[in-house]
């Protein structure tokens, strides 16, 4: 992968002095309620760009956005081509925790040419994020992606920049979970020697798309687009198709930004994504207890109020299959689950504990086909809830998903289930652009 610096656009701290009110999670996490508030925050929130309210000309009203804030100097684009350090600091499980990325941005290469996808993808939102690119011509968020620093070049040059001064240092409240803060520290690396050294280290390294598959697939889909355009606009009888190619592929739309994380960062957090099911016939729930005994060893574990924690060595968890008990699933060492999986599947794949559950427990034994029947929460004490109040028969609880079987899975260019993976916290939109003109 080409890995380079760019020139990123961002905030004028002259004119929006308060960073913490302009910054918002990335477009899929966000309620109706929560897009709202940010639109309260500050008239600037990226918000407005980002996840712009729906009307028949939300796309457009973006753009014109950007556009304005660029021309008012509310916006400005960095004189410097820049790698960005980025050092984003939270609480998780009462630890207190720092993720450290490189934000950069990559030249765009299918799937599997040195970049790699482990997750399924909606093609809804993709044509979103495609209406948005087309209008506005920019990232306004970093892709979240992985790589394997095994040699340690990398991270020294990242602790040598951090002793520096901050280009922009802001705390910011999160509105999941509530009250909790998060701090973000962004450098930016302008010294050529070490930008060229940070190229050259990264470039030959497989990288492994965490979070936001959709936005890469939407900046090939967009990159195709322009390349056609641009192409289409020369006159082939004055510039000849080497000539074309070169300064076709040598534009901005050509690349996409990312923010990339050694896969070994101490910050790394992927939590589960449970699932809630309804819309399951009484018959087909009365008999699932005696379905499972075939497959798995049973556990029935009483419940301490909405504590439903799962053990490390399950499969998975069920609530509303006992009353007031967690019913823990355990590998039988006389049944292969892996057996009862699509054989064209990866290995990695198989024995992945959502990948079971989908197609042994919500295909086969409860026939579960439509999407509006399964939803999906990382809080484990909504999942109690909704199950509690009668919203949903029964909450499938997971363990978190491993680095290493994200790996896995990408590694034998095999994909898990959509909604596998949460990547914790998610990356801001608004601390850094880029302009894809």
């Amino acid at each position: 992968m080409e890995v380079s610096p760019f020139k990123g656009i961002r905030y004028n701290q002259r004119m929006v002095s308060n960073l913490a009110q302009v910054i918002c999670p990335p477009y899929d996490v966000i309620t109706p309620e929560q897009q709202k508030l940010y639109y309260e925050k500050s008239n600037y929130n990226a918000i407005r760009l980002e996840f712009p309210e729906p009307t028949a000309d939300s796309y457009q009203r973006a753009a014109i956005t950007f556009q304005q804030w660029l021309k008012q100097g509310v916006l400005q684009l960095d004189s410097v081509s820049s790698f960005y350090l980025h050092d984003h600091r939270f609480e998780y499980s009462g630890e207190k925790r720092t993720r450290r990325g490189l934000i950069a941005r990559i030249k765009l290469e299918p799937w599997n040419n040195g970049i790699y996808p482990h997750e399924e993808t909606f093609p809804k939102a993709k044509g979103d994020r495609l209406q948005l690119m087309r209008a506005c011509r920019a990232n306004f968020s970093p892709l979240l992606s992985l790589y394997h620093d095994s040699e340690q070049k990398i991270a020294p040059i990242l602790s040598h920049i951090a002793q520096k001064k901050p280009l922009i240092s802001l705390r910011a409240k999160r509105s999941n979970p509530p009250n909790s803060n998060e701090d973000h520290t962004l450098w930016a690396i302008t010294d050529p020697a070490i930008k060229q050294e940070l190229s050259q280290s990264l470039s030959p390294q497989p990288l492994y798309i965490a979070d936001g598959h959709h936005r890469y697939e939407t900046a090939l889909a967009y990159q195709q687009e322009r390349a056609q355009e641009q192409s289409d606009s020369f006159d082939s009888s004055v510039i000849a198709s080497e000539a074309k190619q070169s300064l076709t592929s040598k534009g901005a739309f050509n690349y996409v930004m990312l923010e990339l994380v050694d896969f070994s960062d101490s910050g790394l957090v992927i939590l589960p994504l449970h699932r809630l099911a309804r819309g399951i016939a009484p018959f087909i729930l009365g008999g699932l207890e005696d379905q499972l005994r075939n497959s798995f060893a049973l556990e029935s574990v009483p419940l301490k109020g909405d504590d439903c924690q799962l053990p490390t060595d399950s499969c998975l968890g069920i609530l509303g299959l006992q009353p007031d008990s967690l019913v823990v699933l355990k590998r039988r060492q006389d049944i292969s689950l892996e057996a009862m999986m699509p054989g064209n599947r990866s290995q990695a794949y198989r024995q992945f504990n959502v990948s079971i559950l989908n197609h042994i427990i919500l295909d086969k034994m409860l026939g579960l086909t439509s999407k509006e029947d399964i939803a999906y929460t990382v809080d484990l004490k909504e999942a109690y809830r909704q199950i509690k109040e009668g919203k949903y028969q029964l909450a499938f609880l997971l363990n978190p998903p491993q680095p290493e079987t994200v790996k896995a899975v990408a590694d034998a260019q095999d994909k898990m289930p959509s909604k596998s993976t949460y990547f914790y916290p998610k990356l801001p939109a608004g601390l850094i652009i880029n302009p894809l003109d």
